[in-house]
């Protein structure tokens, strides 16, 4: 055997052997919640949609609002519509009705607080519509006294499509100061406004009836 071939014979392996690291880096679409409970389940979607919207309602000394079937079935053709239509166009309808509409969130829970936490940049002190504010003042409309929604999980990444229809409508020029009013407080709060306003009763009472002892 030649003198060189055995010599690269004995030579130890990782001096003829070379290795690379590759490094693959891969991305995961987000997964689509197309079994979530509150979009997948008509009743709980209707009692997500509604219980969400009411609390927000109480706050802000609004009625609670019932349930309108024909609400309801008006999303719903709406969102038929955009769910055949190529990229499931989030836009308004143009309908008789009030709207809010939203697109993306996980739950119908986390749709509706969408809305309603827009009352953190609303102005209380200028009422007036504002386009990031509508669907908050929208939602705490004193005179609207039915909703109807509905959803659709769209094609792709977009998710689920909430639309909520409103009767009597809200955002009229001119009435936001007596439809949209401002946050009550607490619980807590008011419990303690509660004791305090007894506490001063008390108060009263024990000092007319010494004054009159004193008489």
């Amino acid at each position: 055997m030649p003198l060189l071939l055995l010599f690269l014979l004995l030579q130890p392996l990782h001096h003829c052997v070379s290795a690379s690291a590759v490094t693959v880096t891969v991305t995961a679409a987000p997964s689509i919640p197309s079994r979530e409970p509150s979009y997948s389940k008509r009743h709980v979607f209707t009692s997500a949609v509604l219980g969400t919207t009411n609390a927000y309602r109480r706050e802000h000394n609004a009625s609670e609002l019932a349930w309108n079937a024909t609400l309801a079935s008006f999303a719903a053709s709406y969102l038929d519509g955009r769910a055949q239509q190529a990229g499931c166009a989030f836009e308004h309808s143009g309908g008789p009705y009030g709207e809010n509409i939203a697109i993306g969130y996980g739950n119908a829970t986390a749709a509706v607080e969408a809305w309603g936490d827009e009352r953190r940049v609303y102005d209380f002190a200028d009422p007036g519509f504002d386009h990031a504010t509508g669907h908050f003042t929208q939602l705490v409309w004193k005179a609207t006294t039915t909703v109807g929604c509905e959803r659709v999980l769209c094609a792709g990444d977009r998710g689920w499509f909430v639309a909520c229809e409103y009767w009597p409508r809200g955002n009229i020029q001119g009435r936001y100061g007596d439809e949209v009013q401002r946050q009550m407080s607490s619980g807590a709060e008011r419990a303690a406004a509660g004791a305090a306003g007894w506490r001063a009763v008390v108060l009263t009472a024990v000092s007319m009836v010494l004054w009159l002892s004193w008489a």
